[in-house]
């Protein structure tokens, strides 16, 4: 007994260094086989091929349905949506002093010109969205088809829109647009976009006048009310991404033929993109957010501050 009492001693640690390499052996290898395997498989469920042609892909130079104002060929998934809010505030930044204008919070505290568009898939490729704001009541009610999309020998992309708007919620002053928006990327950080446009009806705003046959007072004249003009944009705008989710966007509407008052409208944007959302302060000079509204151009020596605040729902 006494051999065994003294061997067991040196036997047993042994044994239980061994069992307890082993067991460490086997831990260690357990979560890399438990990997190996699962690993691919999950990667594969979370990371799936990405196909060009799915329209939920994050694409990183068009992560917006808008410019500033004017329209992207952004493709929306079948039955999916977005929302959107703008804002341009009242203030003009290039009066006053620096001090008036800080007091005013650079035109915050003098009001805004508030919208809201909800736009939804109704079709794969088909757009219809619904946009009202409060500058004259003014709803707008517009569709765009996303015809081709660039891709492989397809150099770009090219959607075609329609639009109707009136004013005192689409209840006068209608004016209906039809054209189409191109647009190329280059990499995932440069888009460019060409949109002409033509909207029937620009002028519907304007009151028509008449002098008298004393030659003083102006009157209204019921005839020239009936008058409408019309007006052909072209719209051309740029994104550029700055790091991973910043960008910096610009857009001019250049009215070539018809109604053309005052300057050509155009805005500047800077951008960032969280998750689902994207947030842009604007500089504009104008109020305009509809095609119509862009139609009229812009004031001069007029520059605006707002924003567009968007949430994809895919």
């Amino acid at each position: 007994m006494k051999p065994v009492s003294i061997l067991y001693p040196l036997v047993a640690p042994r044994s239980c260094q061994v069992a307890l390499c082993a067991f460490l052996s086997l831990g260690a290898a357990a979560p890399a086989i438990a990997q190996s395997v699962p690993e691919a498989n999950e990667a594969a469920a979370v990371a799936p091929v990405v196909h060009e042609d799915d329209d939920a892909v994050l694409r990183p130079a068009e992560p917006d349905f808008v410019v500033v104002n004017l329209p992207t060929t952004l493709r929306l998934p079948r039955l999916r949506s977005n929302f959107r809010i703008t804002h341009r505030f009242a203030g003009n930044l290039r009066t006053g002093t620096l001090g008036q204008q800080a007091s005013n919070l650079f035109g915050i505290d003098q009001g805004a010109l508030i919208g809201f568009e909800y736009r939804f898939a109704v079709a794969r490729y088909v757009q219809a969205a619904f946009y009202r704001s409060s500058f004259d009541k003014t709803i707008q009610l517009h569709g765009k088809y996303d015809a081709l999309q660039q891709r492989g020998s397809m150099p770009v992309s090219l959607s075609a829109l329609v639009s109707i708007e009136g004013t005192d919620n689409f209840q006068e002053k209608y004016a209906p647009a039809a054209g189409v928006v191109m647009s190329r990327q280059f990499g995932t950080r440069i888009a460019g976009y060409v949109t002409p446009m033509w909207v029937h009806n620009t002028a519907a705003s304007l009151e028509a006048i008449d002098h008298d046959h004393d030659g003083g007072a102006y009157t209204e004249s019921s005839d020239r009310g009936h008058v409408n003009r019309n007006t052909t944009f072209i719209g051309l705008g740029g994104r550029v991404r700055l790091g991973s989710s910043t960008y910096v966007a610009g857009e001019i509407a250049i009215r070539v033929r018809g109604y053309a008052p005052d300057q050509h409208g155009y805005g500047v944007s800077v951008e960032k993109r969280v998750g689902a959302h994207m947030f842009s302060m604007t500089f504009t000079n104008t109020f305009a957010t509809t095609f119509a509204q862009l139609a009229r151009g812009g004031g001069a020596n007029s520059l605006f501050l707002g924003f567009n605040l968007g949430r994809k729902f895919f």
